[in-house]
């Protein structure tokens, strides 16, 4: 599969006076999205949409450095052919197979008690082995993308790189994906057993405050 273009877009907002979101609920978010267009073996052309938060969830589910958006986005892109081991159909896929095989046992966004740099290193175990066995999205040619823009009517210049835009526009705020870990924190130690809340590991919208023993780890 490849790459031909990057575009920034938005989600539905409340901001501007009369307006209504397509589901008919209030978001007022306006939140970034970006939506990326494919093209497969098969030349069927599609766009893989994903919000900017994604990024912030990637980095705070695996570990993976907030500033390393390539990282984030590699992981975003291919993310959807990691295979279920819960899917019946499995075995009748001997690429999805492959990659169940190879990637079983490593520990998940939720598996208690894991060591960031372990859960970093399971995510991208992932990623690699569909990347060898079911999926690997590539670039497409430079010159092949400038002649489409160019048989549209755009004026624009195909980058090297098309998702440059992406990469150069995005940056992480590390506070959003600090709140967010804190989330999967709580899950995390909550998942076996009761938790009592510390100042540390507590549940949404909770200020627990710093208790005269807190232990600071």
């Amino acid at each position: 599969m490849t790459t031909w273009d990057a575009e920034l877009a938005y989600s539905h907002t409340y901001m501007r006076p009369g307006a209504e979101a397509a589901d008919g609920s209030p978001d007022g978010a306006a939140e970034p999205l970006w939506g990326i267009y494919l093209v497969n073996a098969a030349g069927e052309d599609g766009v893989q949409a994903f919000p900017h938060s994604a990024f912030e969830w990637r980095a705070a589910e695996n570990g993976l450095d907030p500033d390393d958006v390539a990282t984030l986005l590699d992981v975003i892109l291919h993310e959807g052919a990691v295979p279920s081991r819960n899917d019946a159909l499995v075995h009748d896929d001997p690429a999805a197979l492959a990659v169940l095989q190879e990637t079983y046992g490593l520990p998940g966004v939720f598996t208690p008690g894991v060591a960031d740099e372990t859960r970093r290193q399971a995510c991208l175990a992932r990623i690699a082995a569909v990347k060898r066995h079911r999926l690997l999205i590539t670039a497409a040619p430079q010159t092949d993308r400038q002649g489409a823009l160019e048989y549209v009517g755009s004026s624009r210049i195909a980058p090297v790189d098309p998702l440059a835009p992406i990469k150069e526009l995005t940056r992480i705020d590390p506070v959003r994906v600090a709140g967010k870990r804190a989330f999967l924190d709580w899950v995390r130690a909550t998942s076996e057993d009761p938790a009592r809340p510390s100042f540390f590991v507590k549940p949404p919208a909770t200020f627990v405050g710093m208790k005269p023993n807190e232990v600071v780890t």
